[in-house]
């Protein structure tokens, strides 16, 4: 069996692309993570009385198909090709495609990818919007220091009064720190995104063995259904 585990690329995502990825990243992570714990959750406490069988079969289904568009979406967002990291199913008989999705560690490994993703996606959230928007204010800061409370910016706050500008002219040299700081954000948000993309290939992508049969396999590459 030949598995492309990648299309021979290191992951370079463009800014932008890493910029949007990385702040939709929480809202999807807080979507997984309840879907996850609550199917889980819920099916496995009623798995006893059969009811939660149909539960736990939805969150399968649910991981997979939330993985396929994880692929999909790092790959439009990041640049960065994963391959389809499933078994094949069996032709016939829906048990032994039940249980060949269940002993697929793809499957299992979707599933830690969206629990994953929420603590992950805070964390990229947290960074992104505090360098950007630190950036940002300074740059900015020319044009509206004389229009906040009390005619001019002090920081750290208006009570302690360490630093005063009270004039455009005055707010310059805080405009051009805030472009260096738009470009360390820029660095930042590029470098989040490529971390991301090769956590999101580890993760998302073949496991160990199909790698190590794709890295011996000198036949020509083809990604598995």
């Amino acid at each position: 069996m030949t598995v492309t585990n990648s299309d021979g690329t290191r992951p370079r995502p463009a800014v932008l692309g890493s910029l949007g990825y990385l702040l939709s990243n929480l809202p999807l992570g807080v979507a997984g993570f309840s879907v996850m714990a609550v199917l889980f959750t819920a099916g496995l406490g009623t798995a006893v009385v059969w009811v939660g069988l149909p539960v736990l079969a939805a969150a399968v289904l649910i991981a997979r198909g939330a993985g396929q568009l994880e692929r999909v979406r790092v790959h439009r967002m990041l640049g960065t090709y994963i391959a389809t990291p499933y078994k094949p199913l069996p032709a016939a008989g829906v048990k032994a495609r039940w249980l060949a999705r269940l002993s697929d560690g793809a499957t299992w490994r979707e599933v830690l990818y969206l629990v994953v993703l929420l603590p992950l996606g805070i964390a990229e959230f947290v960074v992104v919007v505090t360098v950007w928007s630190i950036g940002l204010a300074l740059a900015a800061l020319p044009f509206y220091c004389t229009r906040l409370p009390g005619g001019a910016y002090f920081f750290p706050s208006f009570d302690l009064r360490w630093i005063v500008v009270d004039s455009p002219v005055a707010a310059l040299p805080w405009a051009a720190l805030g472009l260096v700081v738009l470009a360390l954000a820029a660095v930042v948000t590029r470098g989040l995104g490529t971390a991301h993309a090769h956590f999101a290939r580890g993760v998302l992508g073949p496991g160990p063995r199909a790698r190590r049969l794709a890295g011996s396999d000198i036949g020509s590459p083809a990604p598995v259904a």
